[in-house]
C-alpha cells in the first residue's frame, strides 16, 4: 500500500532525507521515529506529495505520488505537522468543504461526518472559527479531515500533539479501530505512543534508516532487555549489595538509584544466555547473601533502544 524507493531530499546540497527505502502493507501501524532534525516531517511531506523529492519515488496503492499524484491522494489521508486548517472557517464549514472536495455527498457520507464529529467530540465547537480553537481542538479537526473519506493509507504527523491524556487515549483507540484494513503511518517523537499503537517502527537519524522491525523486537534490542531490577531493603547497604553483584561473571554492570534504593543489573553482553544474570542474582538472594524486598525482570523499552542507537545524532 506504500512503497518508498531511494527517497532523497537535498536543501542547499545537504541531504535532509538520504536514500530511504521501505514498504508497508494493510493492517500495519508504522511508527516513524527519529530525533529532531532527523528528516521525519520532510519524508512525510514527500510521501504525501506536498514536497517534491530530489531523487527516488513513493507510491500509494500503486500510484506514483509525482507522476500520478491525484490518484495517489484520493487513496490517502494526511494530518500534517501542526494540523493546518483554514483559520477563518468554522469547524462545520471547513469539514463540509473537505467533504465536498473529496466528492462526499451521499446520505451515507453525511452519516460518517456526523459519526466523526461525535467520536472526536467536535460538537461544542462546530460554529466556532478554527482560529479561536484550542490546540487540542485544532488537532482533532485536522484528524477529522484526514479520515473523513475513509482512506486506505493514513499519514499522521504528531497526531496527539496538544491533547490531554484522555484525548490521547481516545485518538489511540480510534487508530486501533481503523488499523485492521488500513495502513497507518505515525510520525512522532512520543515513544510511549508508538509502543501503545504501533506494530512496527522505523528509526531514522540524519536522513538514514537505522532500524526497521516490530516494536517488540526493537524493545528486546534494548540494553535493558532482561535486566534485573532489585529493590533493596530499606536501610540496606546498597554499596555492599552492588559489590556482591559485581563479582558475578554474568553481570556486565550495575546502576544504583539511591533515591529509590534500587539496583539495576545488566547482563554480560558476551554471555550465551541473557537470562544468566537473572539466575545468578536469584541464586545469590536464595542463598541469603543479600537482603532485598523484591526482584523484577525488565523486558526492555523501545525508548532505551532509541536512545542507544541515536546518541550522537542531531537532537
Amino acid at each position: 500500500m506504500l512503497k518508498v524507493e531511494g527517497l532523497t531530499k537535498h536543501y542547499n546540497h545537504h541531504a535532509v532525507v538520504d536514500d530511504l527505502s521501505f514498504h508497508c502493507d494493510a493492517g500495519e501501524v508504522l511508527g516513524f521515529l527519529g530525533p529532531n532534525g532527523a528528516g521525519k516531517s520532510t519524508t512525510m511531506k514527500m510521501i504525501t506529495g506536498f514536497v517534491s523529492p530530489s531523487a527516488g519515488t513513493a507510491s500509494i496503492c500503486g500510484h506514483d505520488i509525482v507522476a500520478d499524484g491525484l490518484a495517489a491522494k484520493q487513496r490517502l489521508g494526511y494530518l500534517p505537522e501542526g494540523a493546518p486548517c483554514y483559520s477563518e472557517m468554522t469547524t462545520a464549514s471547513f469539514l463540509s468543504f473537505i467533504a465536498e472536495i473529496r466528492g462526499l455527498n451521499s446520505v451515507k457520507d453525511s452519516l460518517r461526518l456526523d459519526e466523526l464529529i461525535e467520536r472526536l467530540h467536535l460538537g461544542p465547537v462546530l460554529n466556532q472559527t478554527i482560529e479561536t480553537l484550542s490546540k487540542g481542538f485544532k488537532r482533532r479537526v485536522g484528524l477529522a479531515q484526514a479520515i473523513l473519506h475513509d482512506p486506505d493509507v493514513l499519514i499522521l504527523d504528531e497526531p496527539t500533539d496538544g491533547l490531554d491524556p484522555n484525548q490521547k487515549h481516545e485518538v489511540r483507540e480510534l487508530i486501533r479501530s481503523m488499523s485492521a484494513e488500513k495502513l497507518i503511518v505515525i510520525s512522532t517523537h512520543i515513544l510511549e505512543e508508538v509502543e501503545a499503537v504501533c506494530s512496527r517502527a522505523i528509526i531514522i537519524a540524519q536522513g538514514k534508516i537505522l532500524a526497521d522491525d516490530s516494536t517488540e523486537k526493537l524493545a528486546q534490542k534494548s540494553p535493558y532487555h532482561n535486566a534485573v531490577l532489585i529493590n533493596v531493603v530499606a536501610g540496606g547497604n546498597l554499596e555492599q549489595v552492588q559489590a556482591d553483584l559485581g563479582k558475578l561473571d554474568s553481570v556486565e554492570k550495575t546502576e544504583v538509584d539511591l533515591e529509590r534504593s534500587t539496583i539495576t543489573v545488566l547482563s554480560n553482553t558476551e554471555s550465551n544466555d541473557d537470562m544468566d544474570a537473572w539466575r545468578d542474582v536469584t541464586d545469590l538472594v536464595n542463598a541469603g547473601a543479600v537482603s532485598i524486598e523484591g526482584l523484577e525482570l525488565k523486558s526492555g523499552r523501545l525508548e532505551d533502544y532509541f536512545r542507544h542507537i541515536t546518541q550522537g545524532t542531531l537532537a
